[in-house]
């Protein structure tokens, strides 16, 4: 019998555990993903994302949003998704977002689905990614090479959910 002193203790100790476990599944990405780990740690910002590039919101860098999603089928894109044969059912959304500079930048999002940049009509081809099954903070992170500082626009597709948290952020510089 555990006295009743050492019960929220025993619970305090449980969780930390489970709490440890969770953590270990998300720590064999290859890239040093501090700054993504520490975004998804925080509370996100519910967002729709548009039906179409002219309806599209407007996400910051550094931040974590909710993004609300629609039937895929309802969303017309500013260019054709790289992801040519959508899951039945799937959902989708545009957003827009601008750059302090051109460089190098992650998309993360918590779940296994299509990622496109599209700069001037055209789809941005990614430079690198990487995803952690079991991992939702973040489950997978798509880099671009992004040039210029205009409004560039993030295609999400292909997505069973209908909801997505996601962050944009600047690569850190690699260290040696």
């Amino acid at each position: 019998m555990i006295g009743n002193a050492r019960i929220p203790m025993l619970f305090t100790l449980l969780l930390g555990l489970s709490a440890g476990a969770w953590a270990d599944d998300c720590v064999d990405f290859k890239w040093d993903v501090t700054q993504e780990r520490a975004l998804f740690a925080t509370p996100a910002t519910p967002l729709s994302a548009g039906m179409e590039a002219k309806s599209a919101p407007t996400v910051l860098l550094n931040h974590l949003y909710e993004l609300k999603l629609m039937p895929q089928d309802q969303v017309t894109f500013a260019a054709t998704p790289g992801k040519k044969t959508p899951r039945a059912g799937s959902n989708a959304g545009i957003v827009t977002f601008k750059l302090p500079a051109g460089g190098s930048y992650r998309i993360a999002i918590d779940m296994p689905f299509w990622i496109d940049v599209v700069s001037n009509g055209a789809l941005v081809t990614a430079k690198d990614f990487q995803g952690q099954h079991g991992c939702s903070a973040p489950h997978k992170i798509v880099e671009f090479e992004l040039h210029g500082t205009r409004p560039l626009f993030l295609q999400l597709s292909d997505a069973a959910p209908d909801s997505v948290r996601l962050t944009i952020t600047a690569t850190p510089a690699r260290k040696l």
